[in-house]
């Protein structure tokens, strides 16, 4: 029986990617609106946790999804747009897509920030290789969280802010997109 779901998580991330929102937000407005909100979860997250700031400082590339949003009832899916940065300065636009398959109920918002440890995986999270298994390397972004992320192939996942309710024992994976300026 589980034989068939990796597969078939696999194809509906590539669905959820293939027709997903345009990585850029389309206007002006839009951009300075996702501008504003990633500065707010960049600034509630280094709050929250003191040593954040250093370990984004010693990044060499960040990503930063505010408020990506997901769902699920079996089959579940979750979308987040946001902005990249590197060596501090923003290079660009990214969005992620989640798909599972599984034992998942309800609905769920969050922030989440992945952190590049190098250039070589910066530059597999631009060109679209790097990947993740559903929440296989995050860590909740609490005060002392920083000190104990540990980089997995070059990148770091930190998430924070769950609301919702959901109940979720699935499989699958997220997908990234990057549109430079």
């Amino acid at each position: 029986m589980w034989k068939w779901m990796l597969p078939m998580a696999v194809v509906l991330t590539g669905l959820v990617t293939v027709s997903g929102c345009a990585t850029a937000p389309t206007s002006a407005e839009d951009k300075a609106a996702l501008s504003r909100d990633v500065n707010t979860a960049l600034g509630k997250a280094k709050v929250q946790d003191q040593s954040r700031q250093a370990f984004l400082d010693k990044a060499y590339g960040y990503a930063i999804f505010p408020t990506g949003g997901k769902g699920a009832a079996g089959l579940g899916g979750a979308y987040g747009r946001g902005e990249v940065f590197e060596r501090g300065q923003k290079i660009g636009y990214c969005d992620l897509s989640q798909a599972t398959i599984g034992l998942a109920l309800g609905g769920q918002t969050f922030t989440e920030i992945i952190a590049f440890e190098n250039k070589a995986a910066l530059d597999d999270f631009k060109d679209g290789s790097l990947k993740f298994a559903a929440q296989a390397t995050a860590v909740g972004l609490k005060a002392g969280a920083s000190a104990n992320a540990k980089y997995t192939d070059g990148a770091s996942v930190l998430t924070a802010n769950p609301e919702g309710l959901m109940a979720e024992a699935a499989i699958g994976g997220q997908t990234f997109s990057f549109q430079p300026l």
